[in-house]
C-alpha cells in the first residue's frame, strides 16, 4: 500500500472579524492583519457560479460595489461560508483560499478592474 503525505501546510487564521457596517472583514495571520472588502470578497468567490467548473468558465461579478456579507458560518476546521447581502452564500472560503487572497490583494483587485474595463463595464470605487 503507498503511503501519502502533503507539503502542503495551512494557514489557520488567528482572528477573524467583520465590521459593524458588514463591509469590511479582517482576517488575521500569523500576527498580521489583512482587511478585505466585502466585495472583494464576492467577486472572489471561490463557487462555481463565480469561478466556473474549469478554465475559462469564470463569470465577471459586476455591480457587487454596495455588498455586505449578512453572516459567517464556520465550515469544520477548515473554512468558513460567508452570506452576502445579493443571497450568495455558494462559496466555501478555505483557509488556503482566504489567504491566497489575504497576500494578492493588490494584483488580483488590479486584474479584477481591468478585466471590468476590458467588458467595456465600469466601476466605482467604494469611497
Amino acid at each position: 500500500m503507498a503511503n501519502f503525505s502533503t507539503n502542503i501546510i495551512m494557514q489557520t487564521p488567528t482572528n477573524i472579524t467583520l465590521n459593524k457596517n458588514k463591509t469590511l472583514l479582517t482576517i488575521e495571520f500569523e500576527g498580521i492583519n489583512y482587511p478585505l472588502s466585502a466585495e472583494f470578497l464576492r467577486v472572489y468567490s471561490p463557487s462555481a457560479e463565480v469561478v466556473g467548473h474549469g478554465p475559462g468558465q469564470e463569470t465577471l461579478q459586476l455591480n457587487k460595489q454596495n455588498v455586505t456579507i449578512d453572516r459567517i458560518e464556520p465550515t469544520g476546521n477548515y473554512a468558513i461560508v460567508l452570506f452576502f447581502s445579493d443571497g450568495h452564500n455558494s462559496g466555501i472560503y478555505s483557509w488556503s483560499h482566504l489567504n491566497n487572497l489575504a497576500l494578492n490583494q493588490q494584483k488580483l483587485w488590479a486584474e479584477y478592474l481591468q478585466k471590468i474595463k476590458a467588458s467595456g463595464n465600469s466601476h466605482l470605487e467604494i469611497k
